[in-house]
């Protein structure tokens, strides 16, 4: 079990994403689903799958978020023809933010937002042996400029990270005065990300569409967690939080998926009645709803 994952917020469409991403990538296969019944949004699918390895979940769960490019799949592939069929694969619907061409820094790439909203940069990168993904942070609006400060935050704040590499831009190759990193890439224990300062000034903010779950073994470890990234009391519910550059977390005992996904529907509805009306959530309370 991964301490970290990607958590997709979609209106109705959960499902049928995580099957068009599932066909596309190699290493990927929806693994498990639930519905949580009497939520806000109604009765709400909850999704969990693998794209090239790594841990998502998707929710369908009403129309209240949606995505945008301040935080996109990033794929390498050391095959320029899988490069090509990706991409044919998502823009179907969607949209071209940047060409899929050759570049100065990869023989080919391209950024699109695919049908549902979700952002991809797609790229040929020789020095990897297989697909790999990782989100990508575009730190736009009042955050941009901060990719640098965000990154020290993070990796001093989840053990087993570090820095992996920062590239800055040039004097006068950035349109928005702000902008400082170009590119840099970080690992959050098992999860590597990568991040940038917006280059141009477009108003692109963080939100809860996408959020990062934090696997906790215990209430200190949720606590620790809470208080350290919490910065929108507004935010606070059902075990999400903001942080002060407005990314959206998720902190949750280590337990409670595989105990939902594993449990019937009567169980399932008992421990989702338990945690709605929580902010932070309550380890031993949940645990005893076992």
């Amino acid at each position: 079990m991964d301490k970290l994952l990607i958590h997709l917020w979609y209106d109705k469409e959960a499902r049928e994403a995580a099957e068009l991403y599932t066909s596309i990538f190699p290493d990927s296969k929806i693994n498990k689903s639930i519905i949580l019944r009497d939520t806000p949004s109604g009765d709400a699918e909850l999704i969990d799958f693998y794209l090239c390895g790594k841990e998502f979940q998707a929710i369908s769960g009403g129309p209240y978020f949606r995505f945008n490019p301040s935080i996109s799949m990033m794929v390498k592939t050391p095959n320029i023809e899988q490069v090509n069929s990706i991409w044919e694969a998502l823009i179907q619907g969607g949209k071209e933010l940047m060409p899929l061409d050759k570049y100065f820094f990869s023989e080919r790439y391209g950024w699109l937002q695919d049908k549902y909203g979700l952002s991809w940069q797609i790229f040929h990168n020789p020095d990897t042996d297989k697909a790999e993904l990782s989100p990508n942070l575009l730190f736009s609006s009042s955050v941009n400029g901060k990719a640098e400060e965000a990154i020290s935050f993070y990796t001093n704040s989840f053990p087993n990270s570090e820095t992996i590499y920062i590239n800055r831009y040039n004097e006068n190759e950035a349109s928005a005065p702000e902008a400082k990193i170009n590119y840099a890439e970080f690992a959050l224990d098992s999860m590597k990300l990568t991040a940038m300062d917006n280059a141009n000034s477009v108003d692109y903010s963080f939100n809860e569409a996408i959020s990062f779950m934090v696997r906790c073994k215990n209430q200190e470890e949720i606590d620790y967690y809470w208080n350290l990234l919490s910065n929108d009391r507004e935010a606070e519910q059902c075990g999400w939080l903001k942080d002060k550059y407005g990314l959206s977390w998720q902190i949750v005992p280590d337990f409670l998926d595989d105990a939902m996904f594993d449990a019937s529907q009567e169980l399932v509805d008992k421990i989702t009645k338990v945690f709605l009306p929580m902010k932070k959530l309550d380890y031993d309370k949940l645990k005893n709803t076992l």
